[in-house]
């Protein structure tokens, strides 16, 4: 399916990816703690309503 060099290159920039966005994370952890305070919570209220829609739905299905 794929050649050994697309492999290669495949996993390569896999890793470089990874390393790149793991560096941007750490170098703008500042401020994302100052700026996205209590984010948090509207994840939890997402991923709630989300799994109250789908019990909704195995409840009367």
């Amino acid at each position: 399916m794929f050649s050994t060099g697309q492999l290669i290159f495949g996993i390569l920039f896999f890793i470089a990816f990874v390393i790149v966005i793991a560096y941007q994370y750490r170098k703008d952890l500042p401020l994302h703690k100052r700026y996205y305070k209590g984010t948090v919570w509207i994840l939890i209220a997402f991923i709630s309503f989300i799994g109250l829609i789908a019990a909704v739905k195995f409840i009367f299905m």
